[in-house]
């Protein structure tokens, strides 16, 4: 167990140094001058080269590259180049808009997804199987960019239920969660039906049947335990996308998380605190992902005995 944990380890923080690198790169490499963005185009030259040299901008990539490096070892991610504000101190006051809305979303997909795809499975081929694998089509076919102006359009200004927008109360909640968990509340729903289905016709399933226990018990005691594994690694995927994936559902419904944050970053050209958004959310997903892989081992000791997922 010990060599699989260091191996997974190993691999997770090479994919980050991998990521900031690259991220770095393909930031710098955009088109577009954050000098522009701050002072105007009609600025003078000498402004924008003192600017530009204060801001550090003048030097060559690798060596900012380097810099940056240095300061993500040391959790120092630089300074905001429009605020000045430390880029970690701007991290902080976002990241729990958006753990909170993860976990709401999270919520919604358990709640939607498993019942769903048990009824799916029990009710193969039935009217539960085609209503659940309906919704699950649904699901997949309707972006968040659209579910959620229809959303806000429905429930907000014709309902009057909940805010159209912002992060007031546990109300302004509920649409982000639902827009953004509906998703994958279909992959999921869909991976429940075909894990449950591979174990229904197992010899032990059929054994509990004969002995008379409820179908309940023999569904959940007995065919979900074997049906787990799969949908906890598609589930660890899952859990990685909420936590970096609610940029559009964030923009949609004027939510002041991670997502907003990096768009309006972007925009400004604020390439310390784009960065800094891209290097939370590439550490949210490995390490959900490296927790999902170390859970599986946990579980499955075939898996950490052949030291490969």
């Amino acid at each position: 167990m010990g060599a699989f944990l260091i191996s997974r380890l190993l691999s997770a923080l090479i994919v980050i140094i991998g990521v900031v690198c690259l991220v770095f790169m393909l930031i710098h490499l955009v088109p577009g001058d954050p000098v522009d963005v701050m002072l105007g185009e009609s600025a003078i030259p000498a402004d924008r080269e003192a600017l530009r040299s204060s801001l550090g901008l003048d030097r060559p990539i690798t060596v900012q590259l380097t810099d940056f490096l240095k300061g993500v070892a040391v959790l120092d991610l630089g300074d905001s180049l429009h605020t000045r504000q430390p880029v970690s101190e701007l991290l902080a006051s976002h990241i729990p808009a958006t753990l909170e809305l993860a976990l709401a979303a999270l919520i919604v997909t358990l709640l939607t997804a498993i019942p769903l795809g048990i009824l799916a499975a029990v009710n193969r081929g039935g009217m539960g199987d085609w209503g659940a694998m309906g919704f699950s089509m649904l699901g997949l076919s309707i972006p968040n960019f659209w579910l959620g102006p229809l959303l806000i359009l429905c429930f907000s200004l014709w309902l009057g239920w909940t805010p159209v927008s912002g992060r007031e109360d546990f109300s302004s909640l509920i649409l982000p969660a639902v827009t953004l968990g509906t998703g994958f509340a279909a992959i999921l729903a869909r991976m429940v039906r075909s894990s449950l289905l591979e174990v229904l016709g197992e010899d032990y399933v059929r054994t509990a049947r004969a002995k008379g226990l409820d179908e309940t018990r023999v569904i959940w005691r007995h065919a979900m335990r074997n049906a787990w594994l799969p949908v906890i690694t598609l589930l660890g995927l899952q859990l990685g996308a909420l936590l970096g994936g609610a940029v559009v559902t964030e923009v949609v419904f004027d939510w002041p998380g991670i997502g907003s944050l990096m768009i309006e970053s972007i925009q400004k050209r604020d390439y310390p605190v784009v960065q800094g958004c891209v290097l939370f959310i590439s550490l949210a997903y490995v390490l959900v992902n490296t927790l999902t892989d170390i859970l599986y081992g946990l579980i499955d000791p075939r898996i950490r005995s052949g030291g490969t997922a």
